[in-house]
């Protein structure tokens, strides 16, 4: 049975990431400690809300070098993709570094709401192990104000007026800028390939 560390920082959807990972048989452990963080044998970061709050939060608990040291499978959900760039827009907060690029406020059209909220169809960019088994037009629910860049590190798209960056990668740290623990069959697909992700 798979063994996952949730980061509890006092800025994510916890319970409902915690839960989805339990149906899917996993053993799940939440931690806001930095050596939670060192002993994870793989770990998700979610997040909810503001980008300064959330950096706030973390570095405050003294989570920011462990997450930034952390070599094994790393999983950011929502704001957690968002939290793995280099800097944000909102409030023009510092974050964790781990993947280059600016999060901007999205800026989809006059006949396009933001927050970006509901769900959106996925179209698969390049193939990768958290993506297996979710084919283009698999759909994901997304709630978010602010999109990360569209580059290198793009594994998925989906399309809100302006490219969404829906699945991204950087070695070992992986990001989904909607709720896979919200998001059906595909979400729960996506979270059992991470479990299954060798360490």
């Amino acid at each position: 049975m798979s063994q996952v560390t949730v980061v509890s920082y006092g800025a994510g959807n916890v319970a409902s990431v915690r839960f989805a990972l339990e149906r899917l048989g996993a053993t799940v452990r939440l931690t806001a400690e930095p050596a939670g963080i060192a002993d994870a044998e793989r770990l998700i970061l979610p997040g909810v809300g503001a980008a300064g709050y959330a950096m706030a939060r973390l570095s405050g608990l003294g989570l920011v070098e462990p997450l930034r040291a952390f070599p094994r499978p790393l999983l950011g959900v929502c704001l957690g993709q968002q939290l793995l760039f280099e800097t944000s827009e909102e409030g023009g907060v510092p974050m964790l570094g781990l993947i280059p690029g600016t999060v901007r406020r999205m800026e989809p059209g006059a006949d396009l709401p933001v927050p970006h909220m509901g769900w959106s169809a996925l179209t698969v960019t390049r193939p990768d192990p958290l993506l297996e088994g979710v084919g283009d037009g698999a759909f994901a629910y997304f709630v978010h104000s602010y999109v990360c860049p569209d580059g290198e590190a793009t594994l998925a798209r989906a399309d809100y007026g302006v490219p969404v960056p829906a699945v991204v990668r950087s070695v070992n740290r992986w990001g989904c800028q909607f709720h896979p623990e919200r998001s059906a069959a595909a979400g729960a697909r996506i979270l059992r390939n991470f479990l299954e992700i060798e360490p």
